[in-house]
Protein backbone atom coordinates (compact mmCIF):
# COMPACT_ATOMS: atom_id res chain seq x y z
CA UNK A 1 0.00 0.00 0.00
CA UNK A 2 1.48 3.64 -1.01
CA UNK A 3 1.48 6.20 1.93
CA UNK A 4 0.52 9.57 1.71
CA UNK A 5 4.09 10.91 2.82
CA UNK A 6 3.02 14.21 4.61
CA UNK A 7 5.89 16.81 4.92
CA UNK A 8 4.33 19.06 7.82
CA UNK A 9 1.30 21.08 9.34
CA UNK A 10 -0.06 23.26 6.58
CA UNK A 11 -2.17 24.89 8.21
CA UNK A 12 -4.34 24.74 11.32
CA UNK A 13 -8.31 26.18 11.38
CA UNK A 14 -10.19 27.16 14.46
CA UNK A 15 -13.68 28.09 14.52
CA UNK A 16 -13.62 32.01 16.18
CA UNK A 17 -16.14 34.45 17.23
CA UNK A 18 -16.11 37.61 16.23
CA UNK A 19 -13.52 38.88 14.60
CA UNK A 20 -11.78 41.28 16.63
CA UNK A 21 -11.49 38.80 20.04
CA UNK A 22 -9.68 36.68 17.36
CA UNK A 23 -7.32 39.69 16.49
CA UNK A 24 -6.82 40.31 20.30
CA UNK A 25 -6.29 36.46 21.20
CA UNK A 26 -3.81 35.80 18.50
CA UNK A 27 -2.12 38.87 18.00
CA UNK A 28 -2.43 40.44 21.20
CA UNK A 29 -1.71 37.71 23.34
CA UNK A 30 0.14 35.34 21.46
CA UNK A 31 2.08 37.27 19.32
CA UNK A 32 1.35 36.19 15.80
CA UNK A 33 1.29 38.35 13.06
CA UNK A 34 -2.58 39.40 12.10
CA UNK A 35 -0.97 38.56 7.61
CA UNK A 36 -4.45 38.43 5.75
CA UNK A 37 -7.87 37.93 5.56
CA UNK A 38 -10.62 36.87 3.25
CA UNK A 39 -14.03 35.44 3.01
CA UNK A 40 -14.15 31.88 3.87
CA UNK A 41 -14.71 30.66 0.21
CA UNK A 42 -17.35 27.72 0.91
CA UNK A 43 -19.42 30.41 3.10
CA UNK A 44 -18.73 34.02 1.90
CA UNK A 45 -20.50 35.23 5.23
CA UNK A 46 -17.67 34.21 7.33
CA UNK A 47 -14.62 35.93 7.33
CA UNK A 48 -11.33 33.92 7.15
CA UNK A 49 -8.42 35.03 9.65
CA UNK A 50 -4.62 34.59 9.02
CA UNK A 51 -1.91 34.27 11.60
CA UNK A 52 1.31 33.70 11.47
CA UNK A 53 2.45 31.31 14.59
CA UNK A 54 6.52 31.75 13.80
CA UNK A 55 7.24 29.21 11.57
CA UNK A 56 6.15 31.06 8.28
CA UNK A 57 3.04 28.28 8.36
CA UNK A 58 -0.76 29.29 8.77
CA UNK A 59 -3.27 29.73 12.17
CA UNK A 60 -6.34 30.66 10.91
CA UNK A 61 -9.59 31.11 12.07
CA UNK A 62 -13.04 31.95 10.62
CA UNK A 63 -15.18 34.38 12.15
CA UNK A 64 -18.41 36.29 12.39
CA UNK A 65 -19.83 39.12 13.96
CA UNK A 66 -22.59 37.03 14.69
CA UNK A 67 -20.92 34.41 16.95
CA UNK A 68 -20.56 35.49 20.42
CA UNK A 69 -17.09 34.69 22.35
CA UNK A 70 -17.96 31.90 24.88
CA UNK A 71 -15.31 30.96 27.44
CA UNK A 72 -16.55 27.48 28.68
CA UNK A 73 -14.20 25.03 28.46
CA UNK A 74 -14.82 22.64 25.04
CA UNK A 75 -15.98 19.28 25.46
CA UNK A 76 -12.66 16.77 26.19
CA UNK A 77 -14.46 13.62 24.32
CA UNK A 78 -13.56 11.46 21.38
CA UNK A 79 -12.90 13.09 18.22
CA UNK A 80 -12.32 16.35 20.16
CA UNK A 81 -8.98 18.45 19.90
CA UNK A 82 -7.59 18.83 23.24
CA UNK A 83 -5.34 21.09 23.20
CA UNK A 84 -3.04 23.11 20.47
CA UNK A 85 0.79 23.57 21.98
CA UNK A 86 3.16 25.91 20.60
CA UNK A 87 6.66 26.33 20.93
CA UNK A 88 8.01 29.23 22.83
CA UNK A 89 11.70 30.01 23.54
CA UNK A 90 12.97 29.51 27.16
CA UNK A 91 13.41 33.62 27.78
CA UNK A 92 9.15 33.87 26.36
CA UNK A 93 8.39 30.48 28.73
CA UNK A 94 10.12 31.99 32.24
CA UNK A 95 8.06 35.11 31.40
CA UNK A 96 4.15 33.71 29.71
CA UNK A 97 2.56 32.47 33.38
CA UNK A 98 3.32 36.46 34.73
CA UNK A 99 2.16 37.73 31.00
CA UNK A 100 -0.88 35.78 31.08
CA UNK A 101 -2.12 37.03 34.35
CA UNK A 102 -1.31 40.05 33.32
CA UNK A 103 -3.42 40.11 30.04
CA UNK A 104 -6.61 38.45 32.35
CA UNK A 105 -5.78 34.61 31.84
CA UNK A 106 -5.03 31.92 34.47
CA UNK A 107 -2.81 29.00 33.69
CA UNK A 108 -1.53 25.89 35.27
CA UNK A 109 1.83 27.18 36.00
CA UNK A 110 4.92 25.91 34.96
CA UNK A 111 4.53 21.76 34.37
CA UNK A 112 7.58 19.73 33.90
CA UNK A 113 7.28 17.30 31.00
CA UNK A 114 10.46 15.21 31.42
CA UNK A 115 11.60 16.50 27.94
CA UNK A 116 9.64 19.64 27.97
CA UNK A 117 8.20 22.53 29.59
CA UNK A 118 4.64 23.08 29.42
CA UNK A 119 2.40 26.10 30.50
CA UNK A 120 -1.92 24.91 29.86
CA UNK A 121 -4.39 28.00 30.00
CA UNK A 122 -7.57 28.27 27.99
CA UNK A 123 -8.13 30.99 24.83
CA UNK A 124 -11.11 33.51 25.26
CA UNK A 125 -13.26 30.19 23.23
CA UNK A 126 -12.76 27.70 26.22
CA UNK A 127 -10.24 26.00 23.85
CA UNK A 128 -6.98 24.14 25.59
CA UNK A 129 -3.54 25.60 25.03
CA UNK A 130 -0.08 25.29 25.82
CA UNK A 131 3.57 26.31 25.73
CA UNK A 132 5.88 24.38 25.66
CA UNK A 133 9.22 24.79 25.43
CA UNK A 134 11.93 22.11 24.61
CA UNK A 135 14.74 21.41 28.06
CA UNK A 136 17.20 20.72 24.72
CA UNK A 137 18.48 21.78 21.29
CA UNK A 138 18.92 18.78 18.98
CA UNK A 139 22.96 18.59 17.33
CA UNK A 140 23.60 20.26 14.12
CA UNK A 141 21.86 18.31 11.57
CA UNK A 142 19.43 16.70 13.57
CA UNK A 143 15.37 17.50 14.92
CA UNK A 144 14.00 17.66 18.35
CA UNK A 145 12.39 14.35 16.95
CA UNK A 146 15.18 12.58 16.10
CA UNK A 147 16.23 13.60 19.41
CA UNK A 148 12.80 12.39 21.08
CA UNK A 149 13.47 9.10 19.03
CA UNK A 150 16.55 8.13 20.05
CA UNK A 151 16.00 8.63 23.86
CA UNK A 152 12.63 6.82 23.27
CA UNK A 153 15.02 3.98 22.79
CA UNK A 154 16.95 4.44 25.53
CA UNK A 155 14.12 5.33 27.73
CA UNK A 156 12.31 1.97 27.39
CA UNK A 157 15.51 -0.45 27.57
CA UNK A 158 16.46 1.28 31.04
CA UNK A 159 12.36 0.73 31.96
CA UNK A 160 11.68 4.52 32.91
CA UNK A 161 8.33 5.64 32.25
CA UNK A 162 9.34 8.83 30.22
CA UNK A 163 11.98 10.09 28.98
CA UNK A 164 14.31 12.57 31.47
CA UNK A 165 17.45 14.36 31.31
CA UNK A 166 19.88 11.25 31.13
CA UNK A 167 17.89 10.10 28.30
CA UNK A 168 18.09 13.17 25.98
CA UNK A 169 21.90 13.39 26.59
CA UNK A 170 22.54 10.16 26.22
CA UNK A 171 20.41 10.23 22.53
CA UNK A 172 22.07 13.82 21.76
CA UNK A 173 25.71 11.67 22.77
CA UNK A 174 24.96 8.53 20.18
CA UNK A 175 23.50 10.57 17.65
CA UNK A 176 26.96 12.69 17.59
CA UNK A 177 28.95 10.46 17.53
CA UNK A 178 27.11 7.89 15.02
CA UNK A 179 27.54 11.51 13.04
CA UNK A 180 31.23 12.16 13.13
CA UNK A 181 34.14 10.12 13.07
CA UNK A 182 37.17 10.06 15.73
CA UNK A 183 40.75 9.17 14.82
CA UNK A 184 41.08 8.52 18.38
CA UNK A 185 41.50 4.78 20.19
CA UNK A 186 38.75 5.70 23.00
Amino acid sequence: MAVLQTQGVHHITLNGADRQTSIDFWEGVLGMPFVFEQPNLDAPEINHLYFDPGDGRLITIFASEDWEPDNTANPNGIGNLHHLAFMVSRATYTQAAARLKQAGYASSGEVDRGFMDSIYFRDPLGQLMELACYKFEPPAGHTHTDVLHQAHHIRVAAGAANIVDEHLADAIEFLVQKGSGTLSDT
